[in-house]
Parts: C-alpha cells; sequence; structure tokens
C-alpha cells in the first residue's frame, strides 16, 4: 500500500512538473499575440459601444457638424478622455460581474 502511495505521489509530481512546463512554453508562443488580440478587443468593444448608443454616437456626429471644424479636434480630445474615464469609472463601480460577461466567447442579442 506505501509504495503504491510513492508511485502515485512520484507520477503527481511529474505531471505538475509537466504541467508547468506546458504553461510556460503556452505563454512563450502567445506572447507576439498579445498585442494584436488586446487591439482587436479593444475594436470589438468600440462595436459593440456603437450598436448599443447608436443615439449617442449620432448626436456627437450632430454635435461636431455644429461645432466650427477648427475646434472639433479639441473637443473630440475632451470626449475621447471623457468616454475613457467614464468607462474605467463604470468598470469599477461593476466590478467582476461586469468582466465575468465578457469571458463568454459567444454573446447574443436579444431583440
Amino acid at each position: 500500500m506505501n509504495n503504491k502511495r510513492i508511485l502515485l505521489t512520484q507520477r503527481r509530481e511529474r505531471l505538475v512538473a509537466q504541467a508547468a512546463a506546458q504553461r510556460r512554453a503556452l505563454a512563450h508562443d502567445i506572447e507576439p499575440w498579445r498585442t494584436p488580440l488586446a487591439l482587436t478587443d479593444k475594436g470589438i468593444n468600440a462595436l459593440r459601444f456603437v450598436s448599443r448608443h447608436p443615439k449617442s454616437i449620432v448626436g456627437g456626429i450632430a454635435l461636431l457638424a455644429i461645432l466650427q471644424p477648427r475646434s472639433a479636434g479639441k473637443w473630440l480630445g475632451r470626449g475621447w478622455v471623457t468616454w475613457q474615464l467614464m468607462h474605467n469609472l463604470r468598470g469599477r463601480l461593476e466590478g467582476p460581474v461586469r468582466s465575468s460577461k465578457l469571458t463568454s466567447p459567444i454573446r447574443t442579442v436579444a431583440h
């Protein structure tokens, strides 16, 4: 019985070491994809925002059309900073509940 336990312990140690080596290799192989995937995630989030808030986007474009073109860049910068602040604040307020929704690889839109 003791010999069986020793064999199981040794096998477990080998498997744990093998899993750790596989995680390191996977992390190394995925590293070049980290930046492109992060950029893709940002693009997908932007598209989701646009699809969920079309009136806001149209209103913003109309506001820019009303403003003088030379001040449009200034207002775009202010709007971008405001949007980032609101987005970060909303993410912090919602906490892990919001992030758990984003882990699903398939999202369906209810109409």
